[in-house]
């Protein structure tokens, strides 16, 4: 049964048993949390730059500062920003540090942002 709750001079129907669904399947307020913070990464340029070089290859900081024509410095500040967000991971050669995407998730999340950003309303 729906209950009317009267806001300023609209009265808005309330679904108890949707409310009930939606409150049962919420996440913890911890992990929506994380959720918000993962995204956040998303949100820079430069690091959404350098996934995409990392879509095409596992690459060195001096192939990233090369590619992206940025100081070693930058490049390493937001691979570190990445790697703490497990969206990047490494391989030692020798000397050098090779950097690849963490898994295939990261690949799709990519994907799917082009995705939505390229479809026509």
């Amino acid at each position: 049964m729906a209950k009317n709750i009267e806001i300023g001079c609209d009265v808005t129907e309330v679904h108890p048993d949707l409310l009930k669904i939606v409150n049962e399947t919420m996440p913890e307020e911890t992990e929506l949390y994380d959720l918000a913070e993962l995204f956040k990464v998303f949100g820079d340029s430069t690091r959404i730059r350098i996934l995409y070089v990392l879509l095409q290859a596992e690459v060195c900081v001096c192939d990233l500062a090369a590619l992206l024509n940025m100081n070693q410095s930058a490049i390493s500040h937001q691979l570190r920003i990445l790697k703490q967000n497990k969206l990047v991971k490494t391989r030692r050669e020798g000397k050098s540090i090779f950097y690849s995407l963490a898994d295939e998730h990261v690949r799709t999340i990519i994907a799917m942002g082009q995705e939505h950003i390229e479809e026509e309303n």
